[in-house]
């Protein structure tokens, strides 16, 4: 890996070199070969033992300049000056494309930045993002992506001894929202013009020769971000932990701690243990992510404009038309998973009522959208489609409107069917799969469950042929609970 540090070159206020822990035994538990050809890693030829000590940190490549940067974050709603408090940068690496990203190790030892924490990662959360994170690169959803996972031999202690890991992690960037925010808490307008600068250039490149590179960056964030979100609700996904030091400017998904996806659907589904009050439930997270973009708009207006009524009347409609842009993407998305190719107004209502209808009666929630994709798959071949004895009269009545306005469309059915195969997966990351898996290789060494379950989500859009207990339903009295791993 030939890396490079563009990320060293902004001001120091933003970065500290460091060096990870050394490990006493490391060993490699899963390396990601498929992207590591993507990002032209020459790994092939390299034993297990070669990967496990430059994936742990014990034998850092001859160009990595390690780093852990700088941050602050709204963590549920209150401000803190945080920072990597267990991650370092290595450098970014171009690919062949001039595609540039960044390399950081998570859980590989405690930094200036620690508050008091360890500074380790465990095993299981390790492999946890692992599994979701690849798992949203195949559903096709803005993703940080996983390299490694090196079992460091060292045991970490949370509620009990852990076995302690280091994951490789490859971002677009690691900038937040939360990065705008610290420079603008240290009250340092240079600072924060190269930061803004820097965004762009990795992001937004045609943005730099705007009139007002603040203010564009600001209008880039919401396009991503609305999008992003959109794409979150459309396959049931829960963050869990939206606090602005987990929103990107790059628009990608990123830490994948107390995240889970959505079974039976409801609104106010909750996974995280440390969200009581329900703050990132499922339906909130529209909301958070504009008051997150909102944040960021306080942090930018200095370089907005200078005088702050301007500024924010420059910045308030772009906040403020957050919603319209998520609602544009989410009907969007959601007239395609029931096969709406042209929407109306009414559309949205039927949308809703769908919803409610599932929520009411406990459907699941990938497997509904399944459901409907498959009955226009028999409505394609001619087939005679019956109603299932196990609806509710209130989905009866749904499904005849439903088919009625599905017909009544300018297309043919089988490109009605095409696009409804591309926004509802068959397979999700289930919690219940997701558990057994990661039980399995932390408790017993046994990585053939994430291995299976790994390639069941590397395809998720079709059906794979004795896969069906990977589309299931997780059980019904399932009450479950996902960790920071902190």
């Amino acid at each position: 890996m030939r890396l490079e540090h563009s990320y060293a070159q902004l001001p120091e206020m933003f970065h500290v070199s460091l060096v990870p822990q050394a490990w006493p035994a490391p060993r490699l538990v899963i390396f990601n070969h498929a992207l590591a050809g993507e990002l032209g890693i020459l790994s092939q030829g390299m034993d297990s033992q070669e990967l496990a000590d430059i994936f742990s940190g014990n034998r850092l490549p001859e160009h990595a300049k390690p780093i852990a940067q700088a941050y602050a974050g709204h963590q549920f709603g209150h401000f803190t000056m945080l920072g990597d408090g267990r991650a370092l940068l290595l450098g970014e690496l171009v690919t062949s494309s001039g595609e540039r990203v960044d390399i950081q190790f998570k859980g590989s030892g405690p930094t200036v930045f620690s508050r008091g924490g360890d500074g380790l990662a465990a095993l299981g959360p390790m492999l946890r993002e692992y599994i979701i994170s690849e798992a949203m690169h195949a559903l096709g959803i803005a993703t940080t992506r996983s390299l490694a996972v090196v079992a460091t031999g060292v045991k970490v202690r949370r509620e009990t001894f852990l076995d302690g890991a280091v994951l490789t992690r490859v971002a677009s960037s690691h900038l937040r929202v939360g990065t705008f925010q610290y420079a603008a808490a240290r009250r340092d307008p240079q600072a924060l013009r190269a930061l803004v600068d820097y965004a762009l250039w990795r992001h937004a490149p045609e943005l730099l020769q705007s009139e007002n590179k603040a203010l564009a960056l600001l209008e880039e964030v919401s396009r991503r971000q609305s999008r992003l979100i959109a794409q979150w609700l459309g396959v049931g996904f829960i963050h869990g932990v939206m606090n602005t030091d987990n929103m990107t400017i790059s628009g990608q998904t990123i830490d994948y701690g107390p995240c889970a996806f959505m079974d039976r659907y409801d609104p106010a589904t909750v996974f995280s243990s440390i969200d009581h009050n329900g703050r990132y439930a499922f339906a909130n997270q529209p909301a958070i992510a504009q008051w997150n973009l909102a944040r960021l708009a306080e942090a930018l207006l200095g370089q907005i404009d200078s005088d702050p009524d301007k500024a924010i009347k420059l910045a308030e409609p772009v906040v403020q038309g957050f919603r319209q842009q998520f609602l544009d993407h989410w009907l969007s998305l959601m007239g395609r998973k029931v096969g709406i190719l042209q929407r109306r107004d009414q559309d949205a209502e039927l949308i809703q009522d769908l919803l409610e209808i599932m929520h009411k009666d406990r459907l699941d929630y990938t497997g509904t959208f399944v459901m409907l994709t498959d009955r226009v798959a028999m409505m394609v071949q001619g087939l005679d489609v019956q109603e299932d004895a196990q609806w509710s009269a209130g989905m009866r009545q749904w499904i005849e409107r439903w088919q009625e306005r599905v017909r009544h469309q300018d297309a043919e059915l089988w490109e009605i069917l095409s696009q409804m195969q591309t926004v509802n997966p068959v397979y999700i990351p289930r919690n219940h799969l997701v558990e057994a898996a990661l039980q399995a290789a932390t408790n017993h060494g046994d990585l053939q469950p994430l291995h299976e379950l790994l390639q069941v989500m590397s395809n998720p859009y079709f059906r794979q042929h004795g896969r069906q207990r990977y589309a299931e339903t997780g059980p019904l009295d399932e009450t479950y609970r996902t960790f920071c791993g902190t």
